[in-house]
């Protein structure tokens, strides 16, 4: 559905460490880094399931060069290949500097099944590793 999300960044590098240690246990491999920026392509880094380019998640100086902020309302989540990547990802998360918004437990209000946990990043964004079984649904 999306061929990318991305996330602004103020304190890149931090972002960039913070996403390479809670997308990893999802199976996600930075595959681009930009540290210097220019008019065209933006400071950045960028990760996908490797041999796939798409779909991409981001973080990445704004292109308007103003400080980067945190939507009311915005959630970025990223499916789980299972339950323990879940957990992985939500203790990733907390240990390198993100902040817990709800820990890792079965949410059946969602759907039957369905076992996520939220977290914020060091910048303030909301987060979400979720697995459901209706996701290999056809």
């Amino acid at each position: 559905m999306f061929s990318h999300v991305m996330v602004g960044a103020n304190d890149l590098p931090r972002q960039i460490a913070f996403y390479d240690a809670v997308l990893a246990p999802l199976g996600l491999a930075r595959w681009h880094t930009n540290l210097e920026g220019s008019d065209t392509d933006r400071a950045g880094a960028g990760w996908t399931r490797p041999g796939e380019r798409w779909p991409q998640f981001w973080v990445q100086v704004p292109f308007d060069l103003k400080p980067a902020s945190v939507g009311n309302g915005v959630q970025v989540s990223f499916m789980a290949p299972d339950r323990a990547a879940v957990d992985a990802a939500y203790a990733a998360a907390l240990a390198a500097g993100g902040a817990d918004e709800g820990a890792p437990g079965e949410r059946p209000h969602y759907a039957a099944g369905y076992y996520g946990a939220y977290c914020r990043d060091p910048e303030g964004n909301k987060i979400h590793f979720v697995h459901s079984p209706n996701f290999d649904e056809a």
